[in-house]
């Protein structure tokens, strides 16, 4: 078969697409379970002024001060652009995967991060829009600590489109592209780690636990965001884009103020500051990619077995 129909077939298959809703549905089972962590950790990044402080005392905080269903304000954006951004990782990565690893061959981690980088590229040029509705409408009505923040009015996701569309640009529904762009090492390092991981735990046709799954995924996602977290943190700010007299935007989400806010926060807070609401990101990251995966492999292994597919052996 040319190299031009084996990339149809890996476009077109029912593994591929298989894949691909699982990996949407682990992602929105997993985000749904643990969606307060994310609510504490966006405020710890937007809100400059709130304090630091463990993660049950900011949720509890913001129950206190909000109500309780405000640690799930934003929930259905959040979960909606979830499901499409991990439709796409997924498919473009199974897709990636088909096309070249040969069927019984292993791939290797380089392949793999590659693989991943590019998933990530695609699924960031996509979904962007999605995710800067999403991060305004889920920090709408929040009670901030910091003056220099504005407050949005929005009835919901179409009437957020609209407002930033006619007021902002259509550019503005990119902002924070950049940082995303730099983002994508995330999940692929997290993938390159949890495929590597997981093909040694496999060695030899063993079968691998559920709880083996989850560890497996749980310390790769940890990995990953360890090392990207400052970035998330400037991604999260021009994502919301309400700082008074922040007039920088467009496509890139402009290399001038992912270097002016990453000094502004070092010149306030330190370089700790870069971190602030990593505890609660890696809770709510290293949790939910971890029950994504169990939820995933679950689901593609069940739908394998009813389909009567074989699934391909590459781990």
């Amino acid at each position: 078969m040319s190299h031009s129909a084996g990339g149809a077939v890996g476009l077109l298959s029912y593994e591929t697409l298989v894949h691909a809703v699982a990996g949407a549905m682990g992602s929105v089972t997993a985000m749904t379970v643990f969606f307060p962590l994310d609510t504490a950790r966006i405020r710890l990044q937007v809100d400059e002024n709130r304090k630091s402080k463990s993660t049950p005392v900011i949720i509890a905080e913001i129950a206190k001060e909000e109500g309780i269903c405000s640690l799930y304000r934003g929930w259905f954006p959040v979960i909606s652009s979830l499901c499409c951004s991990n439709f796409v990782y997924f498919y473009t990565f199974n897709t990636l995967k088909r096309v070249w690893v040969p069927s019984g061959e292993k791939s290797r981690p380089g392949k793999d991060l590659l693989m991943g980088f590019i998933s990530g590229v695609v699924n960031v040029l996509l979904t962007t829009p999605m995710w800067v509705v999403n991060t305004r409408l889920k920090l709408q009505g929040a009670k901030f600590r910091s003056e220099n923040l504005h407050q949005t009015h929005y009835k919901g996701i179409f009437d957020a489109f609209s407002q930033i569309v006619a007021k902002e640009g259509v550019s503005s529904l990119w902002n924070g592209t950049l940082p995303s762009l730099v983002l994508v090492f995330n999940p692929a390092v997290q993938f390159m780690f949890y495929e590597a991981m997981k093909r040694r735990a496999g060695r030899g046709g063993r079968k691998i636990s559920s709880m083996e799954v989850f560890l497996i995924g749980a310390l790769a996602k940890a990995i990953a965001t360890s090392g990207t977290y400052p970035l998330q943190t400037v991604q999260a700010i021009l994502r919301f884009g309400q700082y008074k007299g922040n007039k920088q935007s467009g496509f890139m989400g402009s290399l001038g103020n992912v270097v002016t806010l990453l000094m502004h926060r070092i010149r306030r807070h330190g370089v700790l500051g870069l971190y602030k609401g990593l505890e609660a990101k890696l809770l709510q990251t290293v949790l939910t990619a971890a029950l994504m995966f169990v939820v995933y492999e679950k689901i593609t292994a069940a739908t394998f077995r009813v389909m009567g597919l074989k699934r391909r052996l590459k781990h």
